[in-house]
């Protein structure tokens, strides 16, 4: 769930750049896609290099897993899927390029989203200029969903400002004398990261819980000793951490170095990185860390197991991590809109389908309001042992709460 950091006013700078970037309306017909008797071509751009690779090299694995198991089971409409996968670099202006490149010199007949929300408010505005469906993996900033598009729907379960909702909700409803009094929020200047801390805080503002340091920091920072000694001497019960990967990473081992340890830590994005989040604060000091999540290896949601059985296979047993998973599920999405039609050529029947119908996803049940925002709350996963568990809410719960965080170890 990582996203790509961008300043402020971005959103208009994006759809303004990328609109006049954007190639004349293409909509994606059969003649111009290839034979109708070939294979689907479905377009993707990825940050397979640069800050975001390693979130995007984890869709390519999902999308190829995704490609993989439709195949097997005799593809889209009776064709094979042929995934047509591009760099970007984790570059705004390659991505633009290269979904123009894709809809006019590869002639795909289908799109798919990229990670982050700065990335994808320049490709699906390209795809929206071209009326093409775009469905994202990734990319919840609510900007991006007020911009009157019609094509681009988002394959979660939410948009960033209801990230951390559950969570919240679950520490403003504990027994007064169990729920925090006092909550910190360091924010990576984002626009996924801004909005979901944003969340947090007013549902636990409302609860009486005080604020007692707030800091928004730019998306170069790469010493976070300040910013904790400032939150060390506030004493925070909570800490809610707006955070990308390095970031999310580099944030826990100052608080580690500076036994800055509170009862509560939650932090976006670094935690559902698995693997690389233990391997980067200390497997030891993951416990009780929570965090919102879409996916969970572990989830009993239909065709979870199978999902996660084929990426073992394909990726030496290797459990799938979260954004893996997304992107398995944006491919699931997109072949229910085309199955639903029963065809790929007319795009706009398909964005018309998705909006009104409902998806069964490995992510769950997804549906979406007339803007593609989705409709639903994302899932709360806590750092468990040496994996991650659903603990909210409770009726999708893998595992009762650890009730705060219990780090084993001091930050280096």
């Amino acid at each position: 769930m990582f996203r790509v950091s961008l300043p402020r006013g971005w959103a208009a700078l994006t759809l303004t750049g990328a609109l006049t970037l954007g190639l004349t309306a293409c909509g994606g017909s059969e003649s111009e896609g290839g034979d109708a008797k070939g294979p689907v071509k479905v377009g993707i751009s990825l940050p397979l290099t640069g800050e975001a690779s390693q979130p995007g090299q984890a869709a390519q694995q999902g999308y190829k897993v995704w490609q993989k198991m439709v195949n097997e089971s005799g593809g889209i409409l009776g064709r094979d899927v042929k995934l047509v996968i591009k760099d970007d670099g984790s570059n705004q202006n390659t991505i633009t390029a290269d979904y123009n490149a894709l809809i006019s010199q590869d002639k795909v007949d289908l799109l798919l989203g990229t990670f982050s929300s700065q990335l994808n408010a320049a490709a699906s505005a390209v795809a929206e200029k071209n009326q093409m469906l775009f469905v994202e993996p990734a990319g919840g900033a609510p900007e991006l969903f007020q911009r009157g598009f019609k094509y681009l729907f988002f394959a979660q379960q939410a948009t960033a400002d209801k990230q951390g909702k559950l969570f919240a909700e679950y520490l403003a409803g504990l027994p007064e004398d169990k729920r925090p009094k006092t909550a910190a929020y360091p924010t990576l200047d984002d626009p996924f990261a801004s909005p979901a801390v944003a969340g947090v805080k007013k549902i636990l503002e409302a609860a009486g819980i005080k604020t007692v340091y707030e800091k928004t920091y730019a998306t170069d920072t790469k010493n976070f000793d300040s910013i904790v000694t400032a939150m060390k001497a506030a004493d925070p019960d909570v800490v809610v951490h707006g955070a990308g990967f390095e970031d999310g990473v580099g944030m826990v081992r100052a608080m580690l170095k500076a036994d800055l340890t509170p009862k509560w830590l939650y932090e976006t994005t670094a935690p559902s990185l698995g693997k690389q989040y233990a391997d980067g604060i200390g497997a030891e000091n993951t416990e009780g860390i929570m965090f919102g999540i879409s996916h969970a290896p572990t989830a009993k949601t239909p065709g979870n197991d199978e999902f996660v059985a084929k990426y073992k296979e394909m990726y030496d047993g290797a459990e799938p991590p979260e954004d893996a998973a997304d992107a398995y599920a944006a491919g699931q999405v997109l072949q229910a809109a085309a199955e639903g039609v029963g065809s790929v050529d007319d795009q706009s029947a398909l964005a018309d389908w998705l909006r009104k119908n409902s998806v069964t996803t490995i992510l769950g049940g997804l549906k979406w309001n007339k803007d593609g925002s989705p409709i639903g709350d994302f899932l709360v996963g806590q750092w468990q042992g040496d994996s991650v568990q659903y603990v909210l809410p409770e009726k999708s719960a893998t595992s009762k709460m650890i009730q705060g965080w219990k780090p084993g170890g001091a930050g280096e």
